[in-house]
């Protein structure tokens, strides 16, 4: 009972290293640091994705691209990132035919820059903190894994004034420095799991924006 005691997890880490305890406190920061982005991003692309549905939905049921454009100024702080791509190419597109222009191309080049303009920070939007969540799944494993060398080495350090090492001496030092990689992989997998599944929704909402501009312009080119 007294071994279990002395290898419990609390224990192991109060009482290892003071370079160990760094990393594990390191290791923590950064976990809840991830932990706080994935609910964060979940949130803001599972909205991203309903209002593009919402706005889609309302843009080829609703002829009337005006009335579309008022709603999506009147709604800016509410309106989503497509919603915000189609009121800065369609007020581009009002801007340009009001003061004469005579020429489609040079007309239908202005929306898109406008449009790429607006798509470039939505997706700036979309896809921040997906690298400090990358960040943390390709490096939380070694930063653990220097924290368990480094307890390993000072446990074999401490053997060298004992006469006899048996298990019970060598034990309590190799888990205390294991407790650092266990961390370390406790921070990694999530973070890794969700970069993968949220740069692949951010990548399809993407497409979406992309084909959304295409087939705007087109709408666009034929009122031209």
């Amino acid at each position: 009972m007294e071994v279990t005691k002395d290898l419990s997890f609390v224990h192991l880490i109060t009482n290892a290293s003071l370079l160990v305890q760094i990393v594990m406190g390191m290791l923590l920061l950064v976990s809840l640091m991830s932990w706080w982005y994935i609910f964060q991003k979940m949130f803001v692309v599972r909205l991203a994705g309903k209002q593009s549905v919402i706005f889609e939905q309302a843009f080829w049921a609703n002829g009337d691209l005006t009335q579309l454009y008022q709603n999506a100024v009147s709604s800016r702080e509410a309106a989503g990132s497509m919603e915000r791509i189609f009121a800065a190419g369609y007020a581009e597109f009002i801007k340009l035919k009001k003061n004469g222009s005579k020429d489609s191309g040079a007309v239908m080049d202005g929306v898109r820059r406008a449009m790429n303009a607006t798509y470039q920070r939505e997706m700036d939007q979309l896809e921040s903190h997906l690298s400090f969540l990358a960040t943390v799944g390709s490096v939380s494993p070694y930063v653990g894994l220097f924290g368990t060398v480094w307890g390993i080495m000072n446990a074999f350090r401490g053997l060298a004034n004992v006469g006899q090492a048996t298990l019970a001496h060598v034990a309590p030092g190799i888990a205390e420095a294991l407790v650092a990689t266990a961390m370390g992989l406790f921070a990694a997998i999530p973070a890794v799991v969700a970069y993968n599944r949220y740069s692949h929704e951010v990548g399809r909402l993407s497409s979406r924006f992309e084909s959304f501009m295409e087939e705007f312009s087109n709408v666009l080119q034929r009122q031209l």
